[in-house]
């Protein structure tokens, strides 16, 4: 049954490739990739959110424990979409040995969760942390394709992007991580799991982090820029 799931998620997730790439013939094939990438991360976030924090149980209370239906779903529809988007970044190298990392050791991690039926709870409160700054990712990505990056809302998206991420994947992550660590229940390699997955998490904050400084300086520099040229123009009207 399990199988059955991913399978149809996997269908899915290609089926709505392809009509998008018919609806939108005149974009590239990564427009289109990056829309299903939008549409998976704003439903599974969704999912996951009500998984975790509503249907439970918590998994900082709960590591290790038995898969619940909902659990079972919300990772075969998350797996579903990880073969799809690994198998077109492998076909278009597209992405980095860091990315495709982090999509294997996502698989992985899902594999095992299904395939040992323990471990649910948190591996879906994983994909929440780790999904949750997704759609901003994929809107700054056509902020960009539109010439509308460079302005306020390009700038409140990566402020929204970056607090999340330090926040919730990393701050938050790190209380879910440590919950993993202490609990008897989770089998030893589902904890090995965990690690690399925190792991990649820091990484991710590292670049993240050079990213902002980038940018703080750019916008610092262009504001001193401004400044100077409205000096200069003030001294030559006073002239």
């Amino acid at each position: 049954m399990v199988c059955v799931e991913v399978l149809c998620s996997l269908a899915v997730w290609l089926c709505l490739y392809l009509l998008l790439c018919l609806a939108f013939s005149q974009q590239g094939p990564e427009w289109n990739c990056r829309l299903v990438t939008l549409s998976h991360g704003v439903i599974i976030v969704l999912l996951t959110a009500y998984v975790v924090f509503i249907d439970g149980p918590l998994p900082f209370t709960h590591a290790g424990t038995e898969n619940t239906s909902m659990q079972t779903l919300a990772l075969a529809t998350c797996l579903g979409y990880f073969f799809f988007d690994m198998g077109w970044c492998m076909y278009y190298r597209s992405e980095g040995p860091v990315m495709l990392a982090h999509h294997v050791a996502s698989i992985t991690g899902i594999l095992l969760a299904l395939g040992i039926g323990e471990s649910g709870c948190e591996t879906c409160g994983c994909i929440f942390g780790s999904e949750i700054t997704n759609p901003l990712l994929q809107t700054r990505w056509f902020l960009r394709k539109a010439g509308l990056y460079d302005s306020l809302l390009g700038d409140a998206v990566d402020v929204l992007f970056i607090g999340l991420f330090a926040t919730v994947r990393v701050g938050v992550g790190t209380v879910l991580f440590y919950c993993e660590m202490i609990s008897p229940r989770p089998a030893l390699v589902v904890k090995a799991g965990a690690v690399a997955m925190y792991a990649l998490a820091w990484v991710f904050m590292v670049d993240i982090g050079r990213f902002a400084c980038r940018k703080s300086r750019t916008k610092y520099r262009r504001w001193l820029e401004r400044s100077k040229l409205g000096e200069d123009e003030a001294h030559v009207k006073n002239d």
